[in-house]
């Protein structure tokens, strides 16, 4: 997938070059809409037609679309479309919440957990967890009932597991040694 962060790299930077001098929500939100579509298998082979124009592929994306693309999104999805690079749009939806994250001093974080988690522990457990990784967090909690009980916390490249299953695993580890 190296190839496609590089093609989706200068297309992400200048997005949030623009997006810096507005609304950089709304920016996030239409990118977020455009890569959902252009992640249809349907919508791909459609474009990639050679009886298709590149402006029938535009007007059929924007009408999809649910809100009215800025002129930003539009030129980004002409220019994608343009030079056939339709497939990497959700890779620059990628890199762009990452390049806008990193503006604005904020990390996604994912929160796997055994049981569901209340709202009341959510936020004491955000709460730890930015004192403890020196940032704010965007936290998205997944069920994994494999983890047995506890959590593991994944941010980045960095991973916080205080799981029965990872304290098991350390125990069978220690014993076969």
């Amino acid at each position: 997938m190296a190839e496609l962060a590089t093609l989706a790299r200068p297309y992400a930077e200048a997005l949030f070059d623009v997006a810096s001098q507005g609304d950089v929500g709304a920016i996030s939100q239409q990118v977020d809409a455009l890569a959902a579509i252009a992640d249809n298998a349907q919508l791909r082979e459609f474009a990639n037609s050679p009886k298709v124009s590149s402006e029938q592929v535009f007007d059929l994306i924007s009408s999809v679309v649910s809100t009215p693309l800025s002129e930003p999104m539009k030129n980004l999805l002409r220019t994608v479309i343009d030079n056939g690079r339709l497939t990497v749009l959700p890779e620059i939806a990628l890199q762009f919440h990452a390049l806008a994250n990193a503006g604005a001093g904020v990390s996604d974080a994912t929160v796997f957990s055994a049981f569901p988690i209340e709202a009341t522990q959510l936020s004491d457990l955000v709460a730890t967890l930015e004192k403890r990784f020196a940032r704010k967090l965007n936290v998205a909690v997944q069920l994994e009932p494999a983890l047995i009980g506890g959590i593991r916390v994944v941010v980045g490249d960095e991973v916080m597991d205080t799981s029965v299953k990872a304290r098991l695993e350390q125990m069978r580890v220690a014993l076969t040694a």
